[in-house]
């Protein structure tokens, strides 16, 4: 979502904080992979979410200077479709999943963009200051959306 500020807490300490930019809350299912991480990571650097003199949604995070905190959201991928209780089956197991995570950060340093993240598998407690509000959902394509 692009906002313009949020924050991620864990025990009542600030662990990541950023003005202008983007939050990504990052779910990371079982059949992700190295070209996943890639795919993502070129669509959040790459999204024209940002306002520009003439159009609301026309430069990129990038173009804007602003920064991205990542969050990790495992419960995303929950499918709620049968019963009452979310079936997290589609989420990658944390041995999986922390990796990815980490390689997505990765990839959006090396893009340039200033990353700040949360704690993996923590709880955490996040404030976001949503700007428009522009929330989109990015998917990699291989998975369906619930």
């Amino acid at each position: 979502m692009r906002v313009s500020g949020a924050a991620v807490q864990v025990g009542g300490r600030t662990i990541g904080e950023i003005d202008r930019g983007l939050l990504v809350l990052l779910g990371v299912a079982t059949e992700d992979g190295p070209a996943e991480v890639d795919l993502l990571a070129r669509k959040v650097a790459g999204l024209r979410v940002f306002r520009d003199d003439h159009r609301p949604l026309d430069r990129s995070v990038t173009e804007v200077g602003g920064a991205v905190l990542v969050v990790s959201q495992f419960t995303l991928l929950a499918d709620a479709r049968k019963g009452r209780r979310p079936s997290l089956a589609r989420a990658a197991p944390p041995e999986t999943a922390k990796p990815r995570y980490l390689e997505f950060v990765a990839a959006l340093r090396d893009r340039g963009i200033p990353v700040e993240t949360g704690e993996f598998g923590a709880t955490m407690q996040v404030v976001s200051t949503n700007d428009g509000p522009v929330t989109v959902l990015l998917s990699t394509g291989r998975e369906d959306v619930i």
